[in-house]
């Protein structure tokens, strides 16, 4: 069975190269992603909004630093700086929640500037 790590591992390394379909293999069938926008709950939910985040953090330019990630029993949290060309993310966290090799909990926040 998969670790928090190498589930955490995994989800990066799909996030990176907008793997679509690899990164909704990281979550379970009934998992939440909680943002300041909202819940979302369940894959067809989850895959729009990766969906949407692959099509800002591909395009050319985009830029990002890993600043902390920290592994604890079935949690795993990063912080992180991106930039985009449209905009600017600053002190960006996600916090998961692992159980049985499946993402079941995410949580999303950041400071985001929209350039002009």
């Amino acid at each position: 069975m998969a670790t928090t790590r190498s589930v955490l591992e995994h989800h990066l390394q799909c996030f990176g190269t907008a793997d679509l379909d690899g990164i909704m293999a990281d979550y379970a069938p009934d998992a939440a992603l909680l943002t300041a926008q909202g819940s979302l709950k369940g894959p067809d939910a989850i895959r729009g909004y990766f969906a949407a985040a692959f099509a800002e953090f591909s395009r050319p330019g985009t830029t990002f630093a890993m600043k902390t990630m920290l592994v604890d029993g079935d949690c795993a949290f990063i912080l992180w700086d991106a930039e985009t060309s449209a905009r600017r993310y600053e002190n960006a966290t996600d916090t998961f929640v692992v159980r049985d090799g499946k993402i079941v909990a995410q949580t999303y926040a950041a400071s985001v500037t929209v350039k002009q």
